[in-house]
């Protein structure tokens, strides 16, 4: 859990403070990197639990398996399914197509193409992601 927790000190960071100042899509991407790395930290968190509750069938150590079982164990737990579909995105995001638009501006966006929907990242959704891992955090504690 200490380390979920330095990982989202460093995600704070980025957000409320190097991103304020900065406001270019690269903090934005490191933001999102940062909280990926949080998510697959709870994620192993999320497993071992399920393997003390005897839940748990083993599978491959592949990431995508995991992602796919953690759903249906924990499908009627709100917090971890929007996070698991929040974590695809961040995910790939080195690999989408993305566009940057307003650097360097108060109205800063990272325009991102998942699964055929446009994603606009901008201050707002990066809020509404931040609070949104809170209450993830929340709930692994």
């Amino acid at each position: 859990m200490e380390a979920i927790i330095k990982e989202k000190i460093s995600a704070d960071h980025l957000l409320y403070v190097s991103l304020k100042y900065t406001k270019t899509c690269d903090v934005i991407i490191n933001l999102l990197s940062r909280w990926k790395n949080m998510i697959d930290r709870g994620m192993d968190r999320l497993v071992e639990k399920a393997k003390k509750d005897k839940k748990w069938k083993a599978v491959p150590d592949a990431p995508r398996a995991k992602l796919i079982q953690l759903r249906k164990i924990y499908a009627n737990i709100p917090e971890i399914i929007e996070t698991l579909e929040v974590y695809e995105i961040f995910r790939d995001i080195d690999k989408l197509e993305k566009v940057r638009e307003n650097e360097f501006r108060k109205g800063v966006n990272l325009r991102v193409m998942h699964k055929e929907k446009t994603i606009n990242i901008n201050l707002n959704q990066l809020r509404d992601y931040s609070i949104l891992l809170e209450k993830f955090i929340s709930y692994l504690k």
